[in-house]
């Protein structure tokens, strides 16, 4: 940091992030990355960082970028649940950074499910 300009430019990437994962609402899409040690190892943190990014670039509202542990199939990680308001669970498997921007522009931007790496068709 060589300035106060660039920590203000740091302070209001990091509030529109935080923004973007917290004030979850019934009324609100949630999109939720397994972050334990297994879907770590295998590439969760750039998918949470990707869907994180891509949310907040689109400028969605209503829609939250969440965490868990452990979603229960180490070996189909990273896995991201998708959780539309009235709608059924939308389970995604080995998701990559590049399968984010897929997932957010037909999911969750046009509410077509992307069956390539829906749970289902692995």
């Amino acid at each position: 940091m060589k300035s106060i300009e660039e920590l203000k430019a740091i302070k209001a990437k990091m509030q529109a992030e935080i923004g973007t994962r917290d004030s979850l609402t019934d009324a609100d899409t949630r999109i939720v990355v397994g972050m334990a040690t297994c879907g770590i190892a295998a590439g969760a943190r750039p998918v949470l960082n990707a869907l994180l990014e891509e949310v907040q670039s689109k400028r969605l509202s209503g829609v939250k970028v969440t965490q868990a542990g452990c979603l229960g199939m180490c070996r189909l990680e990273p896995m991201v649940e998708v959780y539309v308001p009235g709608k059924e669970k939308v389970t995604y498997v080995k998701v990559t950074p590049e399968a984010v921007k897929k997932i957010v522009s037909e999911h969750i931007v046009n509410g077509n499910v992307v069956a390539e790496y829906v749970i289902k068709n692995i």
